[in-house]
């Protein structure tokens, strides 16, 4: 008896791209790091800092600086006088200033909130299933409402606690291009119930669900 030929179609890759507007549900919170940290923390790793010595608390400029600016961000740092800060800030955003927010955190909660969930056995599988382009060095814009700063008390290494100064917009939406290929495993619906998951059970920016808290959710409201 012949062996039954068993035909295997594969199919070909036909990408396409289709506009969400992601909207937020709860206050985002930023905390990006500023470029002193970073040049501290080289500084420390090439031997060139010697010792710590510490700045003084300027809460504006600890704002200013939490957050992730795509146009106009105002040059001050510590030593700058707070009402100076204010002063130009204010400016920044009566200037048209314009802020980001990192896409690959979109990315990641989806495929997170869908391995927990259980739609998929590991997360290597979804990484390709979709990608969202970014509007600006890597950056999502977020718009809506001018962020406002946020005051915390947070605890640091062996139970020392802080006040923390952040950026919170507490109503916004992005605007994202979603590329997926439309033979793939997922389709558009499946996507968008991924990404929907991600804003859910994830969250992005600071306390965020994920990371015991509640803020960062957000759900995709249109597509076209």
């Amino acid at each position: 008896m012949a062996k039954k030929t068993e035909v295997v179609e594969i199919k070909p890759i036909e990408m396409r791209k289709v506009k969400i507007r992601i909207e937020g549900d709860t206050p985002l919170i930023m905390h990006a790091w500023d470029d002193k940290a970073k040049r501290e923390m080289l500084e420390a790793q090439q031997g060139k800092k010697k010792g710590k010595q510490k700045d003084p608390k300027n809460p504006v400029n600890d704002f200013v600086q939490s957050m992730y600016w795509l146009e106009g961000k105002p040059e001050m740092d510590c030593h700058t006088d707070e009402i100076e800060c204010q002063k130009m800030f204010t400016e920044a955003i009566e200037g048209g200033a314009r802020f980001g927010f990192p896409v690959t955190a979109f990315k990641q909660a989806a495929i997170s909130a869908a391995y927990r969930m259980g739609w998929s056995k590991d997360k290597v599988s979804l990484q390709g299933a979709f990608f969202l382009e970014d509007t600006q060095d890597d950056m999502l814009e977020i718009k809506g409402d001018a962020p406002v700063m946020r005051e915390d008390m947070v605890r640091i290494g062996m139970g020392t606690a802080d006040i923390r100064y952040r950026g919170e917009f507490r109503n916004w939406y992005a605007e994202a291009i979603v590329t997926y290929n439309a033979n793939g495993q997922y389709d558009l619906n499946s996507i968008i119930n991924m990404i929907n998951a991600g804003g859910t059970y994830c969250g992005i920016g600071e306390w965020r669900v994920e990371k015991s808290g509640q803020n960062g959710m957000y759900h995709v409201a249109l597509s076209e």
